[in-house]
């Protein structure tokens, strides 16, 4: 993953880019009906159930439109809420509060749904030693939000983006020629380079496993559609040489039996590009 501060100029940039795009010259809505003066207070409201992601990032989001709006958070990021919960209270500027509410709403909504389905995979997972890992298949331009949300409902990230680590995947490896001409063409590179990224290879058989194993310098490797049965002897063959991780469709109803196989972790894009946003509302008070 990336740093902390490359982090946090992530997101940074998601609520310049995002406030640009709602707010553009003005809310005129606001502008045209309520003085400049006005002041009040709106609370966010829970009409679902599940685990609450966002309200740290519902905090920047304010204080970037107002730094003098004031927060009064009851519930915290990752914990479990219910219909009728109120997460937070915000005060002051009515057009600040206005202004801010859709970018609020629309992140905390998503990332609250992902933190939720998390948490669920988190529980499955439990006692088996097992993390869950997220992947790249996020929303264009929000990529750092829903990172967060996987982190704030108990999973692991996986890389960031292309540039904070390697992963070979099928097409890579097809297109350099094969596994161990990949590998040799990436530990060359790294070392031109000066980059120091770790490597993971995706295997889609354990021919192709037993291959990587014979390169060194390899972090962990994928087993991408193994079956169970497969997946344990990939296990076994790769041992303690370097990490494993499993993927490709797995879902609730089979998460459990291949963590049982032994990985280290298992990926699901489903994590990020299947959810429900939860219901929240952000209402005067």
């Amino acid at each position: 993953m990336i740093s902390e501060a490359q982090f946090k100029e992530e997101i940074k940039l998601i609520i310049a880019n995002a406030i640009r795009e709602d707010v553009g010259d003005g809310d005129h809505s606001s502008l045209a009906c309520i003085p400049n003066t006005a002041t009040g207070k709106a609370k966010l409201l829970v009409k679902d159930k599940g685990v609450i992601a966002g309200v740290d990032f519902a905090k920047l989001v304010f204080y970037y439109v107002d730094p003098d709006l004031t927060i009064d958070v009851k519930i915290k990021d990752g914990s479990s809420v219910k219909y009728g919960d109120i997460v937070f209270y915000v005060e002051g500027s009515s057009q600040s509060i206005l202004k801010a509410e859709r970018l609020v709403l629309n992140a905390m909504q998503r990332m609250s749904a992902i933190a939720t389905k998390t948490n669920m995979f988190v529980n499955l997972l439990n006692g088996t030693g097992t993390k869950i890992l997220d992947t790249r298949k996020t929303t264009p331009g929000i990529r750092a939000l829903e990172k967060w949300a996987v982190k704030i409902g108990g999973g692991e990230n996986h890389r960031f983006a292309l540039y904070d680590m390697i992963m070979l995947k099928d097409n890579h490896i097809d297109f350099a020629g094969g596994i161990t001409k990949a590998i040799e063409k990436t530990k060359k590179y790294l070392e031109v380079t000066g980059k120091d990224l770790k490597i993971i290879v995706e295997a889609r058989n354990l021919e192709e496993i037993k291959e990587i194993l014979q390169s060194s310098g390899v972090y962990r490797i994928l087993i991408d559609n193994f079956n169970y049965e497969d997946t344990r002897k990939a296990v076994e063959l790769i041992g303690d040489t370097c990490l494993t991780e499993s993927s490709g469709g797995i879902n609730e109803k089979t998460i459990r039996e291949y963590a049982e196989c032994g990985v280290d972790y298992i990926s699901s894009g489903a994590l990020t590009h299947s959810v429900y946003n939860m219901d929240l509302s952000l209402k005067a008070v």
